[in-house]
């Protein structure tokens, strides 16, 4: 049966359960490592060690590298995904508490729907432009006084920049030939690396090494749980269940990133910051989530098309 007629099963729940919990986890871990590391440099070698973990299973399995379009896909997909998306990101976080980035972060879905209508890919709904209204009224109220003296406006739009560059990359790889989605990763986040880095070098950033327990561990996470098992568990579900149910995850990323935040980091929730904070989300599922029907003849996501491409097989 087609997954996109049947619900998820044990397996796309567990999997779906982890991306939710990790991928809520790595804004709050970013957080330690702009503490100590600088940002372009911190999310350069996070992702450079990340790379290097793909690469690995790339060869053990003997799987094919990306070639011509593939190729260029995959280079164009590091580029938006990992070196703008991650400049943003870490720009934000370190302006920004965790909690309210990952709840500015969530409206990529809604974002994803807006690129796509404009370039053609699918058709206008309502339901979007409400959508679209309620979350940006959300981040006006986050970015006011009334959410702290820290929520300045420059950080608020790098949030939503990122979450456009990602949406984007996403879309891009639609109009690329695909390839296994563990190679177009690997290669992407080599990109990403190299021009983080790059970036850094050319900003004089101090390029230290961690001192701190703290800052091994955060990192540690990021590029072992964080990067590498996040993206096989986001693919496990992807493959077992709709790209529209997996999607979900970015609306419970912001409850996980601020109640740790709030435990761990000692970050105070106010009123606007809440009140702003459900806007976001409301707008998200009304514009991207709410409403939304599975065509089976057509792939909603990337990594699924990607693993379509690939024979569907599970990468691990």
């Amino acid at each position: 049966m087609n997954p996109a007629e049947r619900g998820p099963d044990r397996v796309a729940l567990a999997a779906f359960a982890g991306v939710v919990l990790l991928g809520g986890t790595n804004f709050v871990a970013a957080k330690f490592t702009i503490r100590e590391l600088a940002p372009f440099w911190g999310a350069g070698t996070r992702f450079l060690a990340a790379a290097a973990i793909l690469f690995a299973i790339v060869f053990a399995r003997r799987l094919p590298l990306p070639k011509g379009g593939a190729l260029i896909g995959a280079v164009i997909y590091g580029t938006l995904g990992f070196f703008v998306f991650y400049a943003l990101a870490y720009y934000a976080l370190d302006h920004l508490p965790a909690g309210i980035v990952s709840v500015t972060a969530a409206s990529a879905p809604l974002l994803t729907l807006l690129l796509a209508v404009a370039q053609r890919l699918e058709s206008f709904r309502w339901r979007g432009l409400a959508g679209a209204v309620l979350a940006i009224a959300g981040v006006a109220i986050m970015a006011g006084r009334g959410a702290g003296a820290d929520l300045h406006l420059p950080a608020i739009l790098a949030v939503i920049g990122a979450a456009a560059s990602a949406s984007e990359a996403g879309l891009l790889l639609k109009r690329f030939p695909g390839s296994h989605p563990i190679t177009t990763n690997a290669v992407g986040m080599a990109t990403g690396a190299v021009l983080l880095i790059a970036a850094s070098v050319l900003t004089g950033e101090p390029r230290t090494v961690p001192t701190t327990t703290s800052t091994w561990v955060a990192l540690l996470y990021l590029v072992a749980l964080g990067s590498v098992a996040l993206f096989i568990l986001f693919v496990i579900a992807l493959n077992r269940w709709t790209a529209s149910g997996v999607s979900y995850q970015f609306v419970l990323f912001p409850v996980v990133a601020v109640l740790l935040s709030a435990w761990l980091l000692d970050e105070r929730m106010t009123l606007p910051m809440a009140a702003g904070g459900a806007l976001v989300l409301a707008g998200t599922y009304v514009g991207a989530l709410s409403g939304r029907r599975v065509s089976p003849t057509e792939p909603e996501a990337p990594l699924e098309a990607q693993a379509s491409a690939a024979g569907r097989g599970p990468p691990c």
